[in-house]
């Protein structure tokens, strides 16, 4: 086990906390929340972890490896650096960069281009051989100003936002409005906590947001929806991006075609750029939750995004779905989706 630390994304107060625990979960390593700090987890788990949270993560930006933390002023980081021992962080002739990243103005009377210059040399005098690198170091060593705390050590991963930005909605071949960001579906992917070649089931397909983010994510995908244009478009983006799906087909969610699936992350129809066919938006969503839980095996998740309004966490309740937990998503001023996870008991 090793001492790790997790910069969160900053764009919603849940989500991110949440989505790095399914993370861990899901491809079963164990871990301990050492602490929690305002967008940082310092988490005790096996290194080999970080590399699922790279390779899954949508609202994870940095993992990397604690040498410590201490106390947001100059002195203590400084007196910290002197004394750790750094053993297994950077080996003879290595080139090195510091970088740090402040997090809501945290500690702002320290010059942070300042303290990364100090950090770089007190860990240049203190090993043999190794320069500074700024602009293709070996070994990149990453600190977090947060509140009044400082977190130091080796980065080992980095999350880019912009693989997730190339494959918005606006980006696919097929276009719907209604269509979520590949970041909110990837998390709401994690959520469910499939493993690679799990089967992911959409019975609610529509431009494939979804079943993309589980295909890439080494999941097996199925997608279903009501209107063969969307079943189309479907297919055409998941085709896009080299994925080929376990079936896409027109069908009612609220009568499955098939007997069995590992998980279920979807987003009903519903607002003003999507079409129910008629059917209120609440008894569309309480049918289609009946037709579900026949085809999930007991400890499996439903990961489900819904209008705060319709209150999906009762819904899933009053159909003895254990509610797992629940986020809630402003989208503009007349909507606020609830991002919802159920256990089949």
């Amino acid at each position: 086990m090793a001492r790790l630390f997790f910069l969160l994304s900053g764009e919603h107060p849940t989500l991110p906390l949440s989505e790095l625990r399914a993370i861990f979960e899901a491809v079963g390593y164990e871990y301990r929340i050492e602490e929690r700090l305002p967008q940082v987890l310092l988490v005790e788990a096996d290194s080999k972890s970080v590399e699922a949270v790279k390779s899954r993560s949508a609202m994870t930006r940095v993992c990397g490896l604690e040498l410590f933390n201490c106390d947001a002023t100059v002195a203590s980081i400084l007196g910290k650096a002197r004394a750790v021992s750094l053993e297994g962080f950077l080996e003879e002739g290595e080139s090195l960069a510091v970088r740090i990243r402040r997090i809501r103005g945290s500690a702002s009377s320290i010059d942070r281009l300042e303290l990364e210059r100090k950090l770089g040399k007190v860990i240049l005098s203190r090993t043999k051989g190794t320069t500074a690198n700024l602009t293709k170091p070996q070994r990149t060593f990453f600190g977090v100003l947060t509140e009044n705390r400082f977190v130091f050590g080796l980065k080992m991963a980095e999350i880019r936002a912009k693989p997730f930005i190339e494959r918005n909605p606006q980006k696919r071949p097929f276009f719907h409005p209604s269509a979520m960001s590949a970041k909110l579906a990837r998390c709401m992917v994690n959520l469910a906590r499939p493993k690679p070649g799990d089967l992911v089931l959409d019975p609610f397909c529509g431009a494939a947001s979804i079943l993309v983010e589980a295909g890439l994510m080494g999941c097996r995908v199925m997608g279903l929806d009501v209107q063969p244009h969307m079943v189309r478009g479907s297919l055409k983006n998941l085709l896009h991006y080299g994925l080929e799906p376990e079936a896409v087909a027109v069908a009612d969610a609220r009568r499955l075609p098939l007997t069995k699936t590992d998980c279920i992350v979807t987003d009903p129809p519903y607002g003003r750029s999507a079409t129910t066919l008629g059917w209120g938006t609440q008894q569309l969503v309480e049918e289609a939750l009946s037709a579900i839980i026949e085809r999930l095996s007991k400890g499996w998740r439903i990961c489900i995004a819904s209008p705060k309004s319709i209150r999906i966490g009762e819904i899933g309740e009053r159909l003895d779905l254990k509610h797992v937990e629940s986020h809630l998503v402003y989208v503009h001023r007349s909507l606020t989706r609830e991002i919802a996870v159920f256990e089949r008991v």
